[in-house]
């Protein structure tokens, strides 16, 4: 029960930390830009993008990976043109209701300050030890999946500094609960 409590504190401190940061201080939006004109991009994805999914343009099939002709033609548009990651997901009837985000985001938080709570009540480490563990989850888990974004499909660095932020902060204070919880006697 301990851990439960502890997850679900650190859970409540990254759920409102993510709200500060994307609703209060422009951290949660860094990197995201305002198209030019933007009723002709999304006119040009309805046509060229048809079905949900991650795109990659200037795009090669990786079956023609083996095709130097293939693949030089490929890389000459790579060279002329910008690199363009798109997720291309549903329709949204009414975006105004984030209810079931927010209720997924919760959900998600509470699982991952849930690990973060089993793992460190598993050690013998101070309250500071156990705050810098929690801070550490947070730059991890930047690491596995921020970081190839930024390598591979060139995500841009503002976002990737953005989201490390949030994730470092949000982290280091759910460390904060999640360290007095466990360290409480019981």
């Amino acid at each position: 029960m301990r851990y439960v409590i502890a997850a679900l504190l650190g859970a409540i401190v990254v759920f409102l930390w993510g709200f500060v940061a994307h609703m209060l201080l422009p951290i949660g939006e860094m990197g995201m830009r305002k198209p030019v004109n933007e009723d002709v991009v999304l006119q040009s994805v309805s046509a060229g993008l048809p079905q949900q999914g991650i795109y990659l343009l200037p795009h090669i099939d990786p079956e023609k990976m083996g095709d130097e002709a293939a693949k030089k033609a490929w890389s000459d548009k790579m060279a002329q043109t910008q690199f363009t990651f798109v997720a291309v997901g549903p329709k949204i009837a009414n975006p105004a209701d984030m209810s079931g985000n927010l209720v997924k985001q919760f959900i998600g938080s509470y699982l991952a300050a849930l690990i973060v709570a089993l793992m460190l009540a598993a050690t013998n480490w101070s309250f500071g030890q156990r705050v810098l563990g929690s801070l550490g989850f947070g730059v991890f888990g930047w690491l596995t999946n921020i970081v190839p974004l930024w390598n591979w499909y060139r995500f841009p660095d503002d976002f990737n500094i953005g989201n490390l932020i949030e994730q470092g902060v949000g982290w280091l204070l759910a460390g904060l609960v999640i360290a007095w919880w466990l360290g409480r006697r019981r």
